[in-house]
């Protein structure tokens, strides 16, 4: 995992109609990535979001679990 990924590891993801998958960014806590999803989900295309992280990381970066 690089430096950045341990920083900031909760991902927020992106399916397309296709079902393609991709990575839209990287977020220090769950809070602030579902707060992105939040504002894309204002746009006019719906999508579908999601949050995937590893709390532990969080946890070893001093967020503390859950976040």
């Amino acid at each position: 995992m690089t430096e950045s990924a341990a920083q900031l590891p909760w991902r927020v993801m992106r399916q397309d109609d296709n079902g393609n998958q991709y990575l839209v960014g990287r977020h220090a806590t769950r809070d602030e990535a579902q707060q992105a999803i939040a504002r894309l989900e204002t746009g006019g295309h719906k999508q579908l979001y999601w949050v995937e992280g590893d709390p532990e990381q969080s946890v070893s970066a001093g967020l503390g679990a859950g976040q």
